[in-house]
């Protein structure tokens, strides 16, 4: 059974196997509870073990707007609804708000409009893959 909560205090490294398929430079598994712990708002999606076996991040400034910069959920996970339980909640934590962005690859729009965003006309950002480390 999947368990959702908000709070990625009690959550070890060796917990977070697996995540960043496919990413050039993955995060490890200390820089991704950092991330998690740094995060404004937090959602865990875990096993009853503890595991973790999908989250999703946003920063805000508490006032107008929040980035949803991370939704990550372990393929063999994938295809459950996690990622769109996950999405769901952290859409309901930042409804107040003026404006909710992310950014995606453009296969994942359909599962993005289905939540009810919207895609704009531009974006734009730096990577610094160093960062990662």
């Amino acid at each position: 059974m999947i368990v959702y909560e908000d709070d990625a205090s009690a959550v070890a490294p060796e917990l977070l196997e697996g995540f960043f398929v496919g990413w050039p430079s993955p995060p490890s598994r200390e820089r991704h509870l950092e991330l998690l712990r740094g995060s404004a708002h937090v959602l865990l999606a875990r096993e009853e073990d503890g595991r973790v076996v999908g989250f999703v991040t946003a920063i805000s400034d508490g006032v107008l707007s929040a980035y949803i910069p991370l939704l990550e959920v372990l393929p063999e996970y994938q295809g459950r609804g996690i990622g769109t339980e996950l999405m769901r909640r952290m859409l309901a934590k930042l409804r107040g708000l003026y404006m909710v962005d992310l950014s995606c690859d453009a296969a994942l729009e359909p599962f993005y409009r289905r939540l009810g965003l919207q895609v704009w006309d531009r974006g734009m950002g730096l990577r610094n893959r160093d960062a990662l480390r």
